[in-house]
């Protein structure tokens, strides 16, 4: 990388480290070029999360709440499109912000998610354009897991007879697993080690380890083609 993208990303985690507020948010957003909003602005911020009902009854603290504003505020701004700044950029706010953000990440344009405090994401993976997590039951994403583009995990329900009551059910999945373009994944389904759920398939229930998955809902297929080969033999690298 550039020297003047290593120095914009030290300065950016030395504020974040310091104790991020208002005022850190601001010189952020200097560092990436962005809009040079005032202080008294920014000390009022509140975001959609902070309105849901998780947000109220355990509401974020200030710092997580700028750490989110900034990762989604990134993605407005043309330095989002310099990839060797952009993807370590994000995977400094993710360090941050997930419960757990593991070695490698790799996050593309527009990922969004409500509370980044329950996410826990493993080594190596890859987030693609578009992918919306539903953390609010939690997510658990294990190593060199794939989502392509426009996933959608969901962690809860609504009950008919009230909206307002509301069923919070984790989602994982597990090692090696890859989820294709446009496929959803409902609340409580675990997707097994090594499993691949197709594009465009709606995922209700769990998916066997080393099975290929597709449909609405979706069903098993068959066994994942591996040619004998498990873990770091299968080539999940997604970037050069």
């Amino acid at each position: 990388m550039g020297r003047i993208l290593d120095q914009k990303l030290k300065e950016i985690e030395d504020i974040i480290r310091s104790g991020l507020d208002a005022r850190g948010a601001r010189q952020i957003l200097g560092l990436l070029e962005g809009p040079a909003y005032s202080l008294e602005l920014l000390e009022e911020l509140k975001i959609y999360s902070d309105y849901l009902p998780l947000g109220h009854e355990n509401p974020m603290t200030d710092a997580q709440r700028y750490l989110h504003f900034l990762w989604d505020a990134f993605d407005k701004l043309p330095l989002c499109l310099f990839v060797p700044f952009s993807i370590p950029f994000r995977r400094l706010i993710a360090g941050h912000l997930f419960k757990r953000c593991g070695a490698g990440l790799i996050s593309e344009e527009n990922v969004r998610f409500n509370f980044g405090r329950y996410l826990e994401v493993g080594d190596f993976v890859f987030f693609n354009r578009g992918v919306f997590i539903d953390t609010k039951g939690g997510v658990t994403i294990g190593n060199h897991v794939a989502l392509a583009e426009d996933v959608r995990i969901f962690t809860h329900s609504h009950s008919e007879s009230s909206h307002i009551v509301r069923e919070y059910q984790r989602v994982i999945i597990k090692d090696y697993a890859k989820i294709y373009s446009g496929a959803t994944i409902l609340p409580g389904v675990t997707v097994g080690e090594q499993a691949i759920v197709a594009s465009h398939s709606l995922v209700s229930q769990d998916v066997p380890p080393c099975t290929l998955v597709a449909g609405m809902p979706a069903k098993v297929i068959r066994e994942r083609k591996t040619e004998g080969k498990r873990g770091e033999d299968l080539d999940h690298i997604w970037l050069f």
